[in-house]
Formats: structure tokens, C-alpha cells, sequence
């Protein structure tokens, strides 16, 4: 069965993965020269584990058994190993096998017998689970779809393995051996355990790195002064609990002690007489591959590299950076880096400053993760000068800034995040997205349960930073922001609005609706903030003014009653300073109206969000966002719970704190009784309905610090940024509401799966005869159209008409009125060119318009008329599909037309998209109000718009061979609608890196 091509060595099996326990190992196929390693891994593993894999005492591997074992055909016989320093840790293998048990010698055979080995230093690793997903796959691309294992009824982590995998199984018991036989075509259980064992390995290793229990910095100057001393003061000043060792090749040979931190010296790592668990390389980057061997050596589990060097500085820093993170994954370290900043964690008992930050954030509920340092050191500073301190308003949970991000990326903060219980809010500095479809499922996941804000520099570029090795993504910065907002990321354009957005969602409850508040004792700054609010898109109601000279009790009245106004779902207060009898201001005018402000939004129920927009009153933004003074917390009532994303909702939906979803529906929906009791809290947060729950979270040291007993509200000093950051928890709170129920992919009875699968192969392989398919290549009309039908698709024919008594039987054939239109690439789908005809009614008008077109626009030949019956008139829309290798398939809409094309009124979705997808995205352009009714024209029938969507959607995510579906126009009439023309454009399957089985990027 075996062909010669195939024996070639498999490059695109290899791949490095995340392990249970946080470390990391190399999955690779085993090749004939890995006698000598499969040898030494069999004398270390133990005699029960050797009977459990051979049912007998088999206490070494003959020679036979080691060229058996190391010789495969990589088709019928596979073997593949997970290696951590280059020597095997475990096995894998399947042979091809037939209906009898017994090695498959005819063409057709799909089944396979799989059988695993795992050396016992490394078993309860999930070594063995992740040999699993890759033997899978391979055994998926040889066309083998089940498996079959005999295990020892005594063997039950291996039992465990198989059974928990998710796959659909049959299990049987006969002479003293238990047979599993499973499918391997994936299920949703098996991808939700998948991504669930996923999650938990990438927590794990970000973990492993926050809280380490000891840290080497290396490259620690003797003398004070430069980065490495400089991270060895700031590790120290931060309160770090751990074990602490300055590393430099220069120090005395027997070690030192370093002076004034009193820290002992090392000339290396392996000199350090204790195990390290962090590394810091503070060293040139000549000399980085040597220090990596020795942490690799000596057990380090992670490495954070602020040595620059690298990517960024041209292609030979490029392929330096590539063999850096070859050489730190095949130790199995995480790294951090290169040209890294650092990172820091503030929870009590592991106070971690190991970056070039010289001051220690204050704890606080935002996790923040940066690709720059510079804008990491920017982040820090004006969090600092927001809210200095633990338990203010601007307080971190984490943070870590990746420079290069070589290995670890904001996806392995976002699988971090998701169920770390001291981040209510995560903020993340982008520059690249080297895997564009997981950060999209795990923002999206992430985002239903805690704000996800991001800001993405190199936006208008489409390129990445020099130091950034990740694939170029080719869909338009809109679309990457259409996607987040799909996901329900909250996508901001600056760095100011990076920190507003993350402090109001950090301090406040979501809003159940848009309905806004005002109240204040400036008329001009109400104003400024109700105009605000509108230009948002929210609902301000009349502003309520207080005098100029109003006193804190006024404010804290007219605050008390606004909250308990049902019909207002957050309120803004705005306040200049006030004169007082002297004609000078107050001094404690701040810190009194704070007292005031936080005092009345503590005693609301439920909850409602506040905020502040002041002129010249900085001590009013200080004292609203520092803690209570010792003494003088206001505790808030029982049914308000301290602020936290992941508090239980209430039964009623009603959300009590910030980031719980409201009841189901519009933003807008009429106000709640305010007469109607809160209702107790529910047992458990809602979670995405994709993915499976969390876990408990991965201790950071201690429990993280409590929120806060009183309210810290944020304080803006203009209108426009408090409004901006409402307006967005808004919309994040709608989003929360309506991912509660997602919608559902429908099934159509009427699609033709198996049949289309089959015509794609047939095309892929009369292209491949004159073609490239490696790249896309567009269908004939007649098959492109053809294909469309199985999808319940119709395409409205069109007949070439090279000349006008051509045109006039094609007419005849079709029956009239029917339209003559123009098909030269430079005048397609250009109506205002004048290459369209409508509504012909007979032979006379139809040579007319013929002549007319040839006379003004050129020859026959020149402009390809066709001649096409006429349908209901509507509106002329526009829908595509795309695969961006690195995206994924991308579902647009839009209008037809210069005008939407100008404007980039264009919707888009993930594929595949739910009904509620396809329904929000035909209502989310600018222009749709033509499909519903404007001015007084007849609505079409968006219920058949939404059909076809989901259809071409179906047909792309069933078929990843259909790259490109073009269909334009699509008449959509008060009944029906009629696509017009279409291109469809097939390729070999391109790779999808975030369906098959989990691994680590590699650039």
C-alpha cells in the first residue's frame, strides 16, 4: 500500500507542545537514526510499564524489535516521539491492520492498531494524551479513520487516556484483555477536551513563570549599574519571597556574595546548588545559546531574555531568534522574549518585579500584557499616576511584555486569564497576532466571562514589527476589527483609551442598557457629556444641573436618586470646583465630594455604573480612586457584591456586578419595574457554550487581594473619554447578553455534502493538469455554478452574445423583458459605466441597446455582453467568502455600488456563522436601513438574504478546498432573492493551524 513518495521523512509532523504540568516537549516522527535513543528510553523505563505495553516480561529490545521500531514507512507503520533534550520521554505507533486483526496488505484498509509507551519519570504529564491528537491526525491524512488498542485491565492510566479522549468508542473484554476500538474523525466532545486540556497546559506554563519559587538573573553586573543589576534591585525591592542568585561568568571561581543585596553569586547556572525554576538573561546575545544549554541542563523552567539582537535586527537576528526558541523548546522551557521587558505579579506572596520596571505596580484586578516595551513602561506610568498603590482603581494583577514574542504571545495570557480569579479586566498591546483564529476562539471565550480590551498598533501597514517572525495577514485592518468585534473584544485605537476602557470595566457593573444619567453643577459640562453620549449612540436622558455652589450632600442626593431611577441604566457626573464664603476654593472640596459620590453608589441596588468627567478637581480623581482610608470603608449593602467579573449572576439576569449579562435581548429594551425586588445571586457564572468550563485557576501564590469594600469610581478629564469608555461597556455588556445564546448552524436538507465533496476532488484534479492548486484557481462559470447547486444556490444563467443576432436568440430562449450587460473585467459590476441595459422588451429594443453598448463602449469581444432574464427588482447586494491562511474563512456582506465601496460599508463574520451571526451582520452596515423600509420603499426579504448567507457559509466551512465564493449581485426582492453571477476559486486544502491537534507556533 505504501508508495515510494510517501516514505520520505514527514517535516510537518513535528511540532512542539504544551504539557500538563506547564513544560513543554517536541512530538516528532521516529527516523531509522534513532536506534541508539529508543534504546537508552527503554532501559530507563520500568519493568511493569514494559509488561503493560507487551503483556509479558520483555526486559530489553533486540535487534530486530530496535529496526522494526526505527524503520516506518510513514504510511502503513508510523511511529512518532515525544522528546524533551533530544532523548525520548515516550512512543506512539500504529500499523495498518485489516478486518481480521492481521497486517493490512490490500489497497482500502482503514483501521489501524495503536499502541503507546511512557517512561515512568514522565507519566501524569499528559504526555501520552498528546501523542494521542498528533497519531490521530496522522493516522486521518494515511486515510485511516478508527483505531483499535488491546490494554491490560490493570493498566488504567492508559485505559483513562483512550476513554477520555472524547472520540466515539466501542469497549469489549475478552480473554483477559480489554479492546477499545474508536473513530477518529472528531467529535465536539473530542475537540472541547482538546481545547480543554489545551487551556489548562498553556495556564499552566504562564504560571510556572508568574510565580516561581526561585530566580537566577544572569548577567548581573559586578559594579552597581546596568540592566541586569538593575532587574536584580527590582526583583529585590518588589518584596520577591524566593530564593534569589546573581549569575556572571566573571565572578570568583567557589561563588560570591553580591553586595549590598546580599545575594549569593554564581559564575553559572549550573554552579547554583538548588533547583531554579526562573531565568533572566541579561547577557549579549553571542553568549545567550551557552547560558540556555546550562539552564536547560541544570531544569530551568522558564527563561525571560531581555537581551536584544534578534528578529529586529535583520535576517541573520532573524534565524538567531529561531534556533534560540529550537534550543530553549527542546529543554522544555517557556520562554519570554527576546528583547523582552519582563514581568510582574503582584498577588501577596509572590510580589515579582523581575522586569526593567523600577517601581512595583499597586495589586489591583487588571491583567496587562504589551508587545512594546516602550509602551509597557508608558502603560505602567499613567496606571500609576491613575491610582498609585494596592487596591486602587489602576491596579495590576499581572503583567509581562514580550518584546520578540519568539514563544509566549498574549494567546497564552488570554488561556491564563480566562480563569484567574484575581483578573476582573485583561488589557493587551498588539503589534501582530501571529495566530489570528485562536486569538479569535480564545478572546471570544475569554470575553464571556471577563472584558477583553485591545489596542493593535501597525494597523494601517499590514505588516508586523521587524522583531515579530509571524505570518503576514492579508484581510483589511476593518475586518480584523469586524472579527474582535464578533468575538467580543473591546477594540480601542490609542493608549488612553486602552486604560480608560480597562478602569471603568475594572471598578464598575456592567449597564443593562444605553440609557444615561447626567448630573451635575456645570450646564455647559452637562451638555458636553449629553452631546457625547449621542454621538455614542447612547440614551442620555435631560441633564439634571445642581447649583455652582452645590455641596457634596447635594451631589450625593441627586446621585442616590438618579441610581434608583429605573429608567436609567448608568449615570455620569460631572463637577468643576465650587468657591467657597472666602472666594477661595475649598481644600478638601475632593475628598469630600469622593466621600459623597462613593457613599451613594454603594448603597445602590442593584448596581449601576458611575462615572466622572471633572475640570481642574485632580484631588477629586485621586480620592475616587484610592481605597477607603483605614477606619472609614463603607461597606455596601448584602445583594451588592464587591466588583468582580466572575461574581454569580442573578436569577433574574438582572446583572449585580461588573461583567454579569443581563437579560437576553436589545440594549434597548424597555426599563424593569423599579419597584421589583433583586433576586438572589445564581450558583455559577454563565460560560460560552463551545467551550468546556474552567477549571480552578492555577494558584499565583496567595489568594489574590479582595476587591475593595467601597466603590473606586473613575474620574475622566473630559466629557468625550468617560462617555467613549461607557459607551463600550455597553456594548460589551449587549454582546455578553447575546453570546448567552449564540444561535445554531443550521442544517439544510436540501445541501448535497458528499456530492459536492466529490466534484471539488474531480475539478482539484482536471486543474491540477494546466494549473497551480497550491494556489487558488477560479472554476469555469458552468462548473463554479453547478457547484453553488449543491447548496441550494441557484446562479441566474447568462448567455454569451457575441453578436446582436446571438443576443436576439438567447432573448428568445430566455423569454423577454431581459437585460444586456457588459462582462469585461473593467467594466463588471460598474453599472454607473453605462454597460447595463434593463427591462428590454423585445427584438428592436434589444438591437438598440446592442448597438448603443458597441458604439460608446468598444467591440464585442472587447466588452463580452450576455444576455440575462430580468428579475424582481430589490436591492443590489454583495456577498463573499475568503479564507486568510492565517484568519481563517471570513463570511462579508454589503451593498453593491460605488458608494458602500467607498465608505467600506462591508460586514464580516467568522465562518461558520450561526443564524443570529448572519441576522447581525445584514443589520450592522450603515446602509441597511435600504433593506428594511427607508423612506417609505418595500422591505425585501432579509429572512432569504440570511438563507443564502448561511449557505455559502456552510459550503466553505464543509469544504476548505472553496477559498474564494464571489457572488455579486444578489438581487434581494420583497420575495426572494436572485444571485446574479458568481465566481468560486478552489486550492488544495490550505493549513489549519488551530483544528488539528494542539501545538505551539512555530515562525
Amino acid at each position: 500500500m505504501q508508495s515510494p513518495s510517501d516514505s520520505v521523512y514527514p517535516a510537518h509532523w513535528e511540532a512542539d507542545v504544551v504539557l500538563r504540568d506547564g513544560g513543554a516537549a517536541r512530538i516528532r516522527p521516529i527516523a531509522p537514526d534513532d536506534a541508539q535513543r529508543l534504546v537508552s528510553f527503554y532501559e530507563q523505563v520500568s519493568d511493569e510499564s514494559k509488561y503493560y505495553r507487551f503483556f509479558a516480561p520483555y526486559p530489553r529490545l533486540s535487534d530486530r524489535d530496535v529496526h522494526r521500531f526505527t524503520h516506518h514507512d510513514y504510511v502503513d507503520r508510523v511511529g512518532l516521539a515525544a522528546t524533551v533534550g533530544g532523548e525520548f520521554i515516550a512512543t506512539v505507533r500504529y500499523d495498518r491492520i485489516d478486518d481480521r486483526g492481521r497486517p493490512a496488505k490490500e489497497p482500502g484498509a482503514d483501521q489501524a492498531e495503536v499502541a503507546f509507551l511512557v517512561q515512568d519519570a514522565h507519566q501524569g504529564r499528559g504526555v501520552a494524551s498528546a501523542l494521542l491528537e498528533h497519531i490521530a491526525a496522522v493516522a486521518r491524512e494515511r486515510g485511516i479513520r478508527r483505531f483499535a488498542a488491546e490494554v491490560l485491565p490493570a493498566n488504567t492510566k492508559m485505559i483513562k487516556v483512550f476513554t477520555d479522549a472524547g472520540y466515539t468508542q466501542q469497549r469489549t473484554f475478552e480473554d483477559g484483555v480489554v479492546r477499545l476500538e474508536f473513530d477518529l474523525e472528531p467529535t465536539e466532545q473530542s475537540m472541547a477536551v482538546m481545547r480543554g486540556r489545551e487551556q489548562r497546559a498553556e495556564a499552566r506554563s504562564v504560571q510556572r513563570l508568574l510565580a516561581p519559587g526561585s530566580v537566577a538573573v544572569i548577567g548581573t553586573g559586578r559594579t552597581p549599574g546596568g540592566v541586569g543589576r538593575s532587574v536584580l534591585r527590582n526583583l529585590l525591592d518588589s518584596g520577591y519571597p524566593g530564593r534569589v542568585y546573581a549569575v556572571n561568568h566573571a565572578f570568583p571561581e567557589g561563588g560570591t556574595r553580591l553586595d549590598p543585596e546580599g545575594v549569593p553569586g554564581h559564575r553559572s547556572v549550573p554552579e547554583v546548588p538548588e533547583p531554579v525554576d526562573l531565568a533572566v538573561l541579561a547577557v549579549p546575545a553571542a553568549q545567550v545559546p551557552d547560558v540556555v544549554r546550562d539552564c536547560g541542563e541544570h531544569g530551568v523552567r522558564g527563561l525571560v531574555i531581555l537581551s536584544s539582537g534578534y528578529a529586529e535586527s535583520g535576517p541573520e537576528g532573524r534565524e538567531r531568534q529561531r534556533a534560540l526558541l529550537r534550543q530553549a523548546r527542546s529543554y522544555g522551557m517557556r520562554l519570554i522574549g527576546p528583547n523582552a521587558f519582563g514581568l510582574i505579579n503582584t498577588a501577596p506572596d509572590v510580589r515579582l518585579n523581575a522586569s526593567l520596571a523600577p517601581q512595583m505596580p499597586g495589586a489591583g484586578r487588571i491583567g496587562l500584557f504589551t508587545q512594546s516595551g516602550a509602551i509597557g513602561i508608558a502603560l505602567l506610568s499613567e496606571l500609576h499616576r491613575r491610582g498609585p498603590g494596592d487596591g486602587s482603581i489602576a491596579g495590576i494583577s499581572t503583567f509581562l511584555s514580550a518584546g520578540n514574542r519568539a514563544d509566549l504571545s498574549g494567546n497564552d495570557l488570554l488561556q491564563y486569564w480566562y480563569d484567574d480569579p484575581a483578573t476582573d479586566v485583561a488589557i493587551l498591546y498588539l503589534e501582530s497576532i501571529g495566530d489570528p483564529r485562536k486569538f479569535m476562539r480564545l478572546a471570544r471565550r475569554t470575553a464571556a466571562v471577563k472584558p477583553v480590551v485591545v489596542a493593535k498598533g501597525a494597523r494601517h501597514t499590514g505588516t508586523a514589527p521587524l522583531g515579530h517572525t509571524v505570518p503576514t495577514v492579508r484581510i483589511p485592518d476593518s475586518t480584523v476589527s469586524a472579527l474582535m468585534r464578533q468575538a467580543g473584544v473591546i477594540r480601542v485605537d490609542t493608549v488612553t483609551e486602552l486604560i480608560d476602557a480597562g478602569l471603568l470595566l475594572a471598578s464598575q457593573p456592567l449597564p443593562d442598557g444605553p440609557r444615561v444619567a447626567i448630573l451635575g453643577n456645570s450646564e455647559s459640562l452637562a451638555l458636553l457629556t449629553y452631546d457625547a453620549c449621542l454621538t455614542e449612540g447612547l440614551r442620555p436622558l435631560r441633564p439634571h444641573v445642581l447649583a455652582a455652589a452645590a455641596t457634596p450632600d447635594d451631589f450625593r442626593t441627586a446621585l442616590s436618586a438618579a441610581l434608583a431611577n429605573g429608567l436609567c441604566d448608568a449615570v455620569v457626573v460631572t463637577a468643576i470646583p465650587w468657591v467657597g464664603e472666602e472666594g477661595v476654593a475649598s481644600p478638601g472640596e475632593g475628598a469630600d465630594l469622593a466621600a459623597a459620590l462613593r457613599e451613594a453608589a454603594s448603597s445602590a441596588a442593584p448596581a449601576k455604573p458611575v462615572t466622572v468627567v471633572h475640570l481642574a478637581m485632580d484631588a477629586l480623581a485621586d480620592a475616587l480612586a484610592a481605597p477607603a482610608p483605614s477606619g472609614e470603608a463603607l461597606t455596601p449593602p448584602q445583594d451588592v457584591p464587591s466588583p468582580s467579573h466572575n461574581a454569580s449572576p442573578r436569577l433574574d439576569g438582572a446583572p449585580t456586578h461588573p461583567g454579569a449579562p443581563g437579560p437576553p435581548g436589545d440594549a434597548t429594551a424597555a426599563p424593569q419595574d423599579p419597584a421589583t425586588p433583586p433576586q438572589s445571586p445564581a450558583t455559577s457564572p454563565p460560560r460560552p457554550a463551545t467551550d468546556s468550563a474552567p477549571t480552578a485557576s492555577p494558584s499565583t501564590g496567595s489568594p489574590a487581594p479582595a476587591s475593595p469594600p467601597t466603590p473606586l469610581v473613575p474620574a475622566f478629564p473630559a466629557a468625550e473619554r468617560a462617555v467613549r469608555s461607557l459607551a463600550q461597556a455597553v456594548r460589551y455588556a449587549k454582546w455578553r447578553r447575546d453570546a448567552a445564546d449564540p444561535g445554531r448552524v443550521p442544517e439544510f436538507e436540501d445541501i448535497e455534502e458528499a456530492a459536492a465533496g466529490a466534484d471539488i476532488d474531480r475539478l482539484l484534479d482536471e486543474l491540477a493538469r494546466h494549473a497551480d492548486i497550491t494556489r487558488s484557481v477560479p472554476l469555469p462559470a458552468d462548473d463554479a455554478h453547478a457547484l453553488l447547486a449543491r447548496y441550494g444556490i441557484p446562479v441566474r444563467p447568462a448567455h454569451p452574445a457575441p453578436d446582436p443576432d446571438t443576443a436576439v436568440r438567447a432573448a428568445a430562449r430566455l423569454g423577454y423583458p431581459v437585460a444586456l450587460k457588459t462582462t469585461a473585467p473593467h467594466l463588471r459590476h460598474r453599472p454607473d459605466l453605462g454597460g447595463v441595459r434593463l427591462d428590454l422588451t423585445g427584438e428592436a429594443e434589444l438591437r438598440r441597446a446592442y448597438a448603443e453598448l458597441t458604439d460608446f463602449l468598444g467591440k464585442p469581444e472587447e466588452l463580452r455582453p450576455v444576455v440575462q432574464p430580468m428579475v424582481p427588482r430589490g436591492v443590489d447586494t454583495v456577498v463573499r467568502a475568503a479564507i486568510d491562511p492565517a484568519a481563517g474563512a471570513v463570511l462579508s456582506f454589503g451593498l453593491a455600488g460605488a458608494p458602500s465601496q467607498l465608505l467600506g460599508d462591508t460586514a464580516h463574520r467568522l465562518v461558520p456563522a450561526t443564524d443570529r451571526d448572519v441576522a447581525e451582520q445584514i443589520r450592522s452596515i450603515r446602509t441597511a436601513p435600504l433593506l428594511f423600509g427607508w423612506r417609505g420603499s418595500q422591505p425585501v426579504d432579509t429572512a432569504a438574504l440570511e438563507d443564502l448567507l448561511l449557505r455559502v457559509s456552510r459550503l466553505v466551512d464543509d469544504h476548505p478546498e472553496v477559498v474564494g465564493v464571489d457572488l455579486e449581485p444578489v438581487v434581494v426582492a420583497p420575495h426572494g432573492v436572485a444571485v446574479l453571477d458568481a465566481t468560486v476559486r478552489l486550492a488544495r486544502p490550505p493549513a489549519t493551524t488551530d483544528l488539528g491537534p494542539r501545538r505551539m507556533p512555530a515562525y
